[in-house]
């Protein structure tokens, strides 16, 4: 229903069974929502920007939970992280309650700056030494990590959250509108690798994508994780209130 508080979304069963279920409290607990903004140099890109949607998305799910009187934090992961680095370095801003609060949400969101790589691993390390309480905890990022994302989703397992991932991809990287003989640069190591672009090579790389997030998909579920892949011009309204409610739960 219309105001139905988002940490009451039982997660964990609509990652097995695709519906959304709300959970029933016999009392309240102080729960908080935890989102997590990948601010590294590949979210810089694609038309609309991931980043720009990370954004939006983030602001979103902050309205909600502040709203609804939930415990908010808000962190930034993105920078060359160092493993020994103190867990308060990676910018957060925390213990954020009501809507009067929301000005210091957007305020944190747009002073960030998507620049340099990310050792994903290292950064939820530090979070998960820094979490507070229980609650929902979404993570906003496209997932190209090249040392892989496994290693650091585990570190966020078992911590008293639930975890929402929401994979964000371009309408290039679904559909690359490119042929002929080019330069690419990894905009996070400026790695050089040259190609000539065909039609056999874009279907592989349509199978190594869908095969990626397959496995991301599959990783998740054994973990009870949950797993939202959208394309960077989904109106965000399409993934609050739509997409929700085409299960159900806002009417």
């Amino acid at each position: 229903m219309v105001g139905d508080d988002l940490r009451r979304i039982d997660w964990n069963i609509f990652g097995r069974l695709d519906r959304l279920f709300l959970k029933l409290f016999m009392e309240e607990e102080d729960l908080s929502l935890h989102i997590v903004v990948d601010a590294s140099e590949s979210m810089a890109t694609g038309e609309p920007e991931k980043f720009i949607f990370a954004q939006k998305a983030a602001a979103a799910l902050a309205y909600i939970g502040l709203v609804n009187m939930n415990r908010v934090a808000v962190t930034a992961i993105g920078g060359n992280e160092a493993e020994d680095a103190d867990p308060g370095a990676i910018p957060t801003i925390r213990n954020l309650r009501g809507r009067r609060r929301l000005s210091e949400v957007g305020s944190f969101l747009t002073s960030l700056d998507p620049v340099g790589k990310m050792r994903f691993d290292a950064a939820c390390k530090r979070i998960a030494l820094s979490r507070q309480g229980k609650g929902v905890m979404v993570v906003l990022s496209d997932f190209f990590f090249k040392e892989g994302y496994d290693q650091g989703l585990r570190y966020l397992v078992g911590r008293g959250y639930d975890i929402v991932l929401i994979q964000v991809l371009s309408p290039q990287e679904v559909e690359p509108p490119i042929g002929g003989d080019l330069r690419l640069r990894d905009v996070e190591d400026a790695d050089i690798t040259e190609v000539t672009i065909s039609a056999p090579l874009l279907k592989r790389y349509k199978a190594n994508l869908t095969a990626y997030c397959d496995q991301l998909r599959d990783f998740c579920a054994r973990r009870e994780m949950v797993l939202l892949t959208m394309q960077s011009d989904t109106p965000i309204e399409t993934l609050l209130l739509d997409y929700l409610r085409r299960r159900g739960v806002l009417r």
